[in-house]
């Protein structure tokens, strides 16, 4: 092993066993979503958020939750980067975001009722649901996977409006400039 090889893996090793020390990081934040991920402010990091950027995210909802009792990973990434976005200060109106739920993730959805009888635990997702639509955040059902389900509609939360059909959703957005993203 060369000198310079051997100089490499002892630093990697002293990293990795914490011999270095660690970068004095914040605690994260979590001012919009106080259940999802907080945000770190990076000190002179490429591309920050901007105050005057409209930003439009269509989530792309089927994951399931790791458990019953945690958040769906859409609505913990939405509302990650709704703490993101404000820590930094951008106006929740420029935030023009849309979550739209099928597959596993319409779980996630359903009435507080419905999801105790299914999982014997309370709906996380619903202090989430109701956050989010108070920040303008729009919410949707694929009808398609609710009906095919056999779904009473009833048994979903009122925050989330019954679409067509997710694709068409996802589609429509897309088409007017919003960025997709999948969990």
């Amino acid at each position: 092993m060369s000198k310079g090889s051997l100089a490499v893996a002892l630093l990697v090793g002293a990293w990795a066993a914490g011999q270095l020390g660690a970068a004095p990081w914040p605690a994260p934040v979590s001012p919009v979503i106080p259940e999802a991920d907080g945000y770190v402010a990076i000190p002179n990091a490429a591309v920050p958020p901007d105050r005057k950027h409209v930003y439009r995210a269509v989530y792309n909802a089927t994951q399931k939750a790791d458990a019953p009792n945690h958040l769906l990973p859409a609505l913990n990434m939405a509302g990650s980067e709704l703490n993101a976005l404000g820590v930094a200060g951008v106006p929740l109106g420029n935030a023009k975001f849309v979550v739209v739920f099928h597959d596993a993730a319409m779980d996630g959805i359903l009435s507080d009722a419905a999801y105790r009888a299914k999982f014997k635990v309370p709906n996380p997702n619903l202090p989430v649901l109701r956050a989010m639509k108070k920040a303008g955040v729009k919410l949707f059902v694929c009808g398609q996977n609710v009906a095919f389900a056999h779904v009473d509609p009833r048994n979903i939360a009122p925050e989330v409006a019954v679409a067509s059909d997710a694709l068409i959703v996802l589609m429509a957005y897309q088409n007017d400039g919003y960025a997709l993203l999948s969990f």
